[in-house]
């Protein structure tokens, strides 16, 4: 992987989004529903894009959000619906347009109050809220966000009454109804239904149009899934950087709530992100588990025992200690799942750990020592929805730094990421152990072993993502990896037999898996070996090679008369 030279230095003047552009190109570019790259698609959380591509425009919104509509017509659903957006400059046009499709269509939309920025793990919270013990009239909700990625985006998610990320039979009907009403505005035809809206100042108005405190129901909550008492009484210094995110006035809030010794380094909002140190490649992401961009809060490490960022939308966690700086998302789950079992004994027994197919096997052994079950699964938050809700999962993490818990008593408290909850966590364990969470973590390694862990992007055109997606376990044809024999070779998940859009190579101490990236033109690959740095290298030099042999012997296949 090619570290670009401005990775971690301060973003330079030519590298902000022109905010202007974007958001007239929002309203004013039309997108082609011919074109694949300008339809509506829903990867693992949603459909995203940027209306500089005609990927992400005002007609885009309108036809998911009606789409959304008649989704919730066709499941009866008829509840009220939890709305809310982050920080990006596409997140507030977005918003205008969903509900004035929301508002025209007669759903009971809960809005911010003072149309603040909401997190997602706060939306999540407000469906689970409304829905206990509910049989009839459910909410679900809708999150504006791209999650972290880079300020030209723009990204819309669906969350069902079951309050996590949408499943695949969902999203897939969404999309579908979506792009037949994108199509239909783009020929002014009527036959597929017409998108229903009203103007925003009227739908503001609308009587379906309610206020919600979402930053009081959730803070006020917040004691049920962490500690607080434990925290404030150990008197700990703490350090958070909201990365100019959803959450940026719920860490005030946090901390007068629970008399927190707690320290916002940074509470600015500019859709610039004209404060972020710039990615590996190059761009402004407000990516917490990047070292490149959490180069500012990891200088302020030795201010405080922990400190912790979240994502745009802060579904997402990055913990900063004194004594390792960042500490690897692999490494804080491991570290999580061995607290956690020994410190909630209201936890059911049965209780598992979710983590998905490509997280690093220290969280195998991190459970095994506490007595727990791994439930693995595909990449997507979404496979641990009803794992939480009915509390067979206690936790559920994946290896790109999201994460949720039960509730202390054992009760479901999110089914989506909570980028909040998982970074006050670390504070409990610091307060709680009296190490902070990377002492932790060597402390395991040396009871557990040290694997090595990385994960490289490679190029890859649309139609060799396609085909990786789809590869089987015979079209892997070489025997040996890094020297040892494969032993296994794996296209879907052992958690729950689904389809992982990809492959893993497995060995006697080492494994690589592979699959394409859903927003751009690369696919990843994630490796492990328990051997060390060097024989890491090897796996993932030869994994690009495995790969690259299967993909073309496929697509030789598949281009044959």
């Amino acid at each position: 992987m090619s570290v670009n030279p401005l990775a971690g230095k301060p973003a330079p003047p030519p590298l902000l989004v022109n905010v202007p552009r974007l958001v007239t190109a929002y309203f004013a570019e039309l997108p082609d529903p011919s074109v694949p790259d300008q339809r509506i698609a829903f990867g693992t959380s949603g459909h995203r894009g940027s209306s500089l591509q005609h990927s992400f425009n005002e007609r885009h919104i309108l036809a998911v959000s009606q789409a959304i509509c008649d989704h919730r017509k066709r499941e009866g659903i008829d509840g009220p619906l939890f709305l809310g957006m982050d920080t990006h400059a596409l997140s507030e046009p977005a918003f205008a347009s969903a509900l004035e499709v929301l508002a025209a269509n007669g759903v009971d939309v809960m809005i911010a109050e003072r149309s603040d920025y909401t997190p997602t793990p706060a939306i999540s919270h407000a469906i689970l809220t409304h829905n206990r013990g509910r049989s009839a009239q459910l909410a679900d909700g809708i999150v504006i966000t791209p999650s972290h990625n880079p300020p030209d985006s723009g990204g819309f998610k669906y969350n069902p009454p079951s309050g996590g990320p949408a499943d695949v039979a969902a999203t897939r009907w969404i999309e579908g109804r979506a792009n037949e009403l994108l199509a239909a505005s783009a020929s002014s035809a009527s036959s597929a239904g017409a998108v229903r809206r009203i103007p925003f100042e009227r739908a503001l108005r609308s009587a379906t149009t309610h206020r919600h405190d979402y930053l009081d129901a959730y803070v006020g909550d917040l004691g049920n899934v962490i500690d607080m008492q434990t925290i404030r009484a150990a008197g700990i210094r703490l350090g958070v950087d909201p990365l100019g995110g959803a959450g940026v006035h719920y860490w005030a809030a946090i901390a007068e709530r629970y008399g927190l010794d707690l320290t916002v380094t940074n509470a600015a909002v500019d859709p610039t992100f004209r404060f972020m140190t710039v990615d590996w490649d190059g761009r402004i992401r407000m990516d917490p588990s990047s070292p490149y961009a959490m180069r500012g809060l990891v200088g302020l490490k030795e201010s405080f025992d922990v400190a912790f960022a979240c994502d745009t939308d802060h579904d997402r966690h990055g913990i900063v200690t004194r004594s390792g700086g960042l500490l690897a998302p692999n490494s804080y789950l491991a570290v999580c799942v061995s607290y956690l079992f020994r410190n909630r004994p209201e936890w059911g027994k049965e209780s598992a750990v979710g983590k998905t197919i490509v997280s690093s096997m220290m969280i195998d052994r991190a459970a095994a020592a506490v007595g727990r079950r791994i439930y693995e699964t595909p990449v997507g938050f979404k496979w641990f929805v009803e794992g939480l809700l009915d509390a067979s999962l206690g936790f559920a993490g994946e290896e790109s730094a999201g994460a949720s818990l039960l509730e202390r008593d054992g009760t479901v408290w999110t089914t989506d990421k909570d980028g909040i909850a998982l970074a006050l966590l670390a504070a409990e364990i610091t307060a709680r152990e009296g190490r902070d969470p990377a002492e932790l973590y060597c402390s395991l390694t040396r009871d557990l072993g040290d694997p090595a862990y990385e994960r490289i992007d490679a190029p890859a055109t649309p139609e060799q993502k396609q085909v990786l997606a789809k590869l089987s376990a015979e079209q892997v044809r070489r025997t040996q990896l890094a020297g040892e024999r494969i032993e296994r070779v794996l296209t879907r998940a052992p958690g729950n037999g689904a389809d992982f859009g990809g492959v893993k190579v497995i060995t006697a101490s080492g494994w690589f898996a592979a699959r394409p990236s859903g927003t751009e033109n690369i696919y990843k690959i994630y490796a492990e070996s328990v051997r060390g740095a060097e024989h890491l290298r090897s796996i993932l030099e030869e994994a690009q090679a495995i790969v690259a042999e299967a993909l073309a012997a496929a697509l030789s296949q598949k281009r044959a008369p």
